[in-house]
């Protein structure tokens, strides 16, 4: 049973926002107190945050769609809707975001780094937050916009200080096992390691975590064996480690050529080079193997690297190699620049765009694309025309209707509103003059124009007759 999943694809919706309310207010002799709708509530996002006691991706491989809530609808009375709540996905320390093609959206390293994978979509809004000196009392309300769907890509990269690296069977699990307190399987047959296994070491004052790469074999880097799926696990490591086996039964494999199939496999990959290399002669306590050992030592020496002669068995030499190791990794650490306060890029949009685009499709159909134009036929119900000529206006005030006249629309033409796949489209009827001007109190509730009952009519006359008469009594012409 699969128990280490370092790669998933990931499909993530975000909440979609309430819709607002259209009411008016009502009460004892007052019917319609105006518009008292509130708004509907946002919707919940979807948030990947880096948790360490989270080491795999196994839980989205067996789940791989995920949902936040939506945010509720707004009520009369001025009642707003609930927001909808996030989802917060836990992610190993060391999780790159890609979407589908390939593109890295995040690259999240220390713990609480997090990420948002997908936003909730804004809530509606209601008719009481539309009123305006011209438009006292709407009788619509905004929709909810639907939430993000996003479809990402999950890729862990193991946070390590040392990578250890070598053929199947090289020693590796031995090692780390000794050096630390790590408990990977050992077993003398090749792909014993099939995850990668994480070990803390401790030499003198320095802490460091050392990593088990599985076996690579001729071929890794394009797809062989299982090094393509964990040559990946490496890239954040400071140190590389060659783990040669000088006790090996196969006749065509030596140290010195497993060590230059490696490297060639490492510069496959690419983007290692640069890291500063040890070499391992492991099983000493065979006898062949410690004359193997001293045999390619003086040669592997002559290429510049820092040999060790170990036993993992017999733990001979194990000192000497964590503190050489423990003082590569200070020295890289001390080359880190100084982490940088987190700085916000500021990318102010250009003096002329207008914040849409008109564009003449080859069909004769006029598109608009545009977040603005997009989000606002999102948010409107098409079944009141009122709300639609309310999105008239607030087209026409963003200068989409210019646009178009522009371009070459004309009376009748087919206009769409949004991408291919999710569009509105209809047939375009420019006006004269804006929409404002053009209606002047449309949005008013006709309601508040109907006549006064002939009770409230009398009550008002009796008040006014009942002040006169109270005006008079208080006069004292001396």
């Amino acid at each position: 049973m699969t128990t280490f999943v370092d790669r998933v694809e990931l499909h993530v919706a975000a909440g979609s926002g309430g819709h607002g309310c259209a009411s008016v207010h009502r009460e004892k002799f007052k019917p319609l107190g105006g518009p008292d709708g509130g708004n509907g509530g946002r919707g919940g996002d979807v948030i990947l945050v880096v948790d360490q006691s989270v080491t795999t991706l196994l839980d989205y491989h067996h789940s791989p769609h995920r949902k936040a809530t939506n945010g509720k609808p707004g009520a009369g009375d001025n009642r707003s809707g609930k927001d909808g709540q996030d989802l917060v996905l836990p992610v190993p320390d060391g999780t790159v975001i890609q979407d589908k093609a390939g593109n890295v959206l995040a690259d999240l390293v220390g713990q609480g780094t997090t990420y948002v994978a997908a936003q909730g979509g804004r809530g509606g809004l209601g008719n009481a937050a539309l009123a305006s000196a011209r438009r006292k009392a709407p009788g619509f309300a905004l929709l909810g916009v639907p939430g993000d769907l996003q479809d990402i890509v999950l890729e862990l990269k193991t946070v390590a200080d040392v990578a250890l690296v070598g053929y199947p069977s090289a020693g590796k699990s031995s090692l780390i096992s000794v050096l630390s307190a790590a408990k990977p399987k050992i077993a003398d047959y090749p792909f014993t390691t099939l995850v990668p296994n994480l070990g803390v070491v401790t030499a003198g004052s320095t802490v460091y975590t050392i990593a088990d790469v599985p076996g690579l074999i001729p071929g890794a880097s394009q797809g062989k064996g299982l090094g393509l799926e964990f040559l990946r696990h490496v890239e954040r490591c400071e140190v590389l480690v060659h783990v040669l086996d000088t006790a090996t039964l196969e006749s065509d494999r030596d140290p010195v050529s497993d060590l230059d199939i490696i490297e060639e496999e490492l510069k496959q990959y690419g983007g290692l080079g640069n890291r500063p290399r040890l070499v391992v002669l492991n099983k000493i306590d065979v006898p062949d193997g410690k004359d193997l050992a001293e045999m390619v030592r003086p040669d592997l020496e002559a290429r510049g690297y820092q040999v060790f002669e170990v036993s993992a068995v017999a733990h001979t030499g194990l000192k000497e190699l964590s503190f050489a190791l423990a003082g590569l990794v200070g020295e890289a650490r001390a080359a880190k620049p100084e982490e940088e306060a987190t700085r916000i890029v500021i990318r102010p949009k250009a003096v002329d765009d207008a914040g849409f685009t008109v564009v003449k499709e080859e069909d004769g159909l006029f598109r608009v694309r545009g977040e603005k134009p997009e989000r606002w036929v999102r948010q409107t119900d098409f079944s009141n025309d009122e709300a639609v000529g309310y999105l008239a206006d607030r087209l026409n005030r963003l200068g989409v209707e210019d646009s178009l006249m522009k371009v070459g629309a004309r009376h009748g033409d087919g206009v769409a509103i949004g991408p291919e796949e999710n569009a509105v489209v209809f047939d375009w009827e420019p006006t004269v003059m804006a929409g404002a001007e053009m209606l002047g109190r449309r949005g008013e509730d006709h309601r508040f124009e109907a006549p006064r009952p002939a009770v409230t009519r009398r009550r008002e006359k009796q008040a006014e007759r009942d002040e006169a008469d109270q005006e008079f009594d208080d006069f004292d012409p001396f």
